[in-house]
């Protein structure tokens, strides 16, 4: 006897059940993935159950889309059944209301969803975070998938260089802001820095949806990143993205869920993915329409990184 189980977290699974389990991981999907298997299956599969007939009713391949970018935000494609079925539910609960012997064939259209689904659930928020200095974009794994997070970092006058962390960081994470803030003591000069900023000042690191736990080394760059955009006052580009564990001496080494991390940051219209130069073999994993859609930049220090993030004014294009 085989037995097949489904997980989203294997935290939660007993170690000596985890230790006896053959473990098969499965990877997000992209758009255009999520795109084919609703055409071909969740679309289907929700007009039958809804008792509508299949060849009267269409949902165009735009609406689809516009479902999977503005109403869902998953690694997987349950959320997006759950929203392609109540526009189904709609649509049968309008075809009761029409008096019995005339004829309808709805077509969903990509500007009919708030009819449909209300107002749109998801914004593209990167320009807003980004519109001041010290705010950079990094990307996590998480057991559901990759997600993107905006890391904030402030200067506060009149302080005596103390760094503050707030935003539920685990220690891995706080760890990473320290060695990043001491790189950039060491290095000031070279980055353009004037090392009495950071004597006479406290600087506090943030990232917001404080009431959710984060810990990794991964966002160290970004870290770094939105430190220097701060001790600089200039803005990061809004359309760059990063990953990588910094080191006290600056070196960005590998870290784990390049194609998860590079899914969510597309998603967020990201066209520009910085990853450690040691992870360029994972990017074999990304599916083409991903590869040719963004610019994959491997970096091994962060002085690399802040060139692609932090260019100077000449050759931000």
């Amino acid at each position: 006897m085989l037995f097949i189980a489904t997980s989203n977290q294997l935290g939660t699974i007993h170690p000596a059940l985890l230790d006896r389990m053959e473990i098969i991981p499965l990877a997000g999907y992209s758009e255009e993935e999520k795109l084919h298997i609703a055409r071909r299956y969740l679309v289907p599969r929700q007009i039958e159950e809804h008792g509508l007939d299949q060849a009267k009713v269409r949902v165009e391949d735009d609406a689809i889309r516009r479902i999977v970018t503005e109403y869902t935000r998953e690694a997987g494609v349950r959320h997006l059944e759950r929203q392609i079925g109540a526009v189904a539910r709609k649509i049968a609960a309008r075809a009761a209301a029409v008096p019995s012997g005339e004829e309808q064939s709805p077509i969903v259209r990509a500007a009919d969803l708030p009819d449909y689904l209300g107002p749109p659930r998801f914004h593209q928020e990167t320009g807003f975070r980004l519109s001041r200095p010290g705010v950079a974009t990094g990307v996590a794994w998480t057991e559901s998938g990759g997600d993107v997070l905006f890391v904030e970092a402030s200067l506060l006058p009149s302080g005596h260089h103390n760094l503050i962390l707030t935003g539920q960081l685990g220690s891995v994470m706080q760890e990473s802001a320290r060695a990043a803030v001491s790189h950039i003591r060491a290095s000031a000069a070279e980055l353009g820095i004037a090392p009495e900023i950071l004597e006479s000042h406290d600087l506090h690191v943030h990232v917001p949806a404080g009431a959710i736990p984060k810990d990794g080394p991964s966002a160290g760059v970004t870290m770094a990143t939105a430190i220097v955009s701060a001790l600089r006052k200039q803005l990061v580009r809004q359309d760059v993205a990063m990953t990588g564990e910094i080191t006290l001496s600056g070196l960005v080494l590998p870290v784990g869920g390049i194609r998860e991390k590079a899914l969510a940051a597309r998603r967020h219209g990201i066209r520009t993915f910085v990853l450690p130069a040691q992870n360029e073999a994972d990017l074999a994993e990304l599916p083409a329409e991903v590869r040719e859609g963004m610019k994959f930049v491997p970096v091994a220090t962060l002085e690399e990184a802040l060139k692609v993030a932090l260019p100077p004014p000449h050759s931000a294009a």
